[in-house]
This record gives structure tokens, sequence and C-alpha cells, in this order.
């Protein structure tokens, strides 16, 4: 993987996605900054990732908040001199049906989500566009094609989609390729909350019969960020065991 010194940021790497996209990143030579809102999971992860041999630094953000993503940029530059790969994992779930829906629950979600991707990706383009190098990778979920009492999230993640066409145009002359991962049932902190009812029935829709790992996410993103890929832009790769074939039969 062509992904060797190459400065990545992973956003929500303290657990699940994002954790496994940092230490897969950091596996392959990558210097990795990894990035959440938890200092105690960053502290942990940056840990982890050192302890096997890789380079990694930790940066403590909410990517919702212009001002630190701004600082978190700051730093970044300032230890490293570049960013070369953004991995946008920021996952916040506020499910509930329509009417009951709170405003401040579709607020927090966008905002987390498609607000704090956009943040990310409008610091990096900067630096990204100076070099004339990058790679972003925006990773969005199977349920951007509807999913019942899922609408504040659903939006979201579509939005992520829509923002990642556009950047790949915007930005495509500039060297900078941008992808989006759509992840669809993995098995992370999330889901082991879930009813165990609740998560058995989504397993046996899955058209695998199987829960994906954050490690199939982690390989579909490693394949965008690789420099193999050069030639690929504004393109979504579903890791989701099949599950987007039957998006319109699905609730």
């Amino acid at each position: 993987m062509a992904v060797k010194d190459r400065v990545s940021l992973v956003t929500e790497a303290g657990s699940g996605i994002g954790e496994a996209v940092a230490k897969s990143l950091a596996q392959n030579g990558a210097r990795v900054v990894v990035s959440d809102t938890d200092k105690e999971k960053v502290d942990k992860v940056v840990k982890e990732i050192q302890n096997d041999g890789g380079q990694a630094i930790g940066i403590t953000a909410d990517v919702s908040k212009k001002d630190q993503v701004q600082e978190m940029f700051k730093k970044i530059i300032e230890s490293f001199g570049r960013i070369d790969i953004l991995v946008n994992c920021a996952d916040m779930v506020k499910n509930s049906n329509i009417l009951e829906l709170k405003e401040e629950d579709w607020d927090k979600v966008i905002d987390f989500n498609l607000k704090g991707t956009f943040l990310c990706c409008q610091a990096a383009s900067k630096h990204m566009k100076e070099q004339k190098y990058g790679r972003i990778i925006n990773v969005s979920s199977r349920e951007m094609l509807g999913g019942s009492e899922e609408t504040n999230y659903a939006a979201s993640k579509g939005g992520i989609v829509s923002l990642s066409r556009s950047l790949a145009l915007e930005l495509g002359k500039d060297g900078i390729r941008v992808n989006c991962v759509a992840a669809g049932l993995i098995k992370t902190p999330y889901f082991d909350g879930l009813p165990k009812e609740q998560q058995e029935s989504l397993i046996k829709a899955q058209p695998m019969g199987i829960i994906g790992k954050p490690e199939d996410v982690a390989f579909a993103v490693l394949y965008f960020a690789d420099d193999e890929a050069s030639y690929i832009t504004g393109q979504t790769l579903y890791a989701c065991g099949g599950r987007s074939v039957l998006s319109s039969l699905s609730c």
C-alpha cells in the first residue's frame, strides 16, 4: 500500500470504524493523527498504535466546532508540515420517528456528521491545494438510501456523499481525490448497545447473514487512500454485505 509516511488524519478514531481506520493506516506506514472528542479514547488508540510500532499523535477535538477544527489542523501542520490523507468518520446517531424527533437532535446529528465533515474537508483542502496532493475519504452509510425513524441520520449521510461528489469535481485538478465509503451493519460500540432482539433482527436482514467488522470498512478506506487509486474520484464504495441492493425494500 502506497501510504507510507503519508500524514493522515482520522476523525472519531477513538473507537469503532475510526479506530480500525487509524490502525490500518499506521500498520501500512502512515503517520496518523488520531482525533476524537474523548481524550481517554484518543490516548488509548495512540498508545496501541505506538506499541505496535506505528507513528501516531492524538488531538482532542469536536469537528462540529470550526475553531476546534482550525486549531486541530494548525497543530497537524506544526507537527508534520503537511496533511496528505483525511478520513472523516464522524458518526452521531439520535434516531426517532418524525413526529417525536426533536429539533435539537436534528441539529446535533447534522452538525456533527455533515457540518463536521465539511469543516474538516475545507481545512484540509487549503493545505492539499498548496501541495497539489491529497486524499479525502468520507465515511457515509448505507442508511443514506433511507431508513425508518432515521431521517436526521440518513440526511446527514446522504449529504456527505453529495458533498464528496462536488468536492471531487472542484478539487480534481489540484491533485486531490475525494471518495466515500458507505458502511453497512458493522459491529461497533453503538451496535453492541442495541437490544439483543434488535441485533438479531438486523443481522437476519443482511443478505450475507453476517455483521461486518470495522476492519472491513478500514480496508475500503485504505483502497481509496492508496496512490494506486489515483484515477478514482467522486465515487462511493459500499461496504455493507450487499444490504444496499435491498435498499428499496429496507426499513
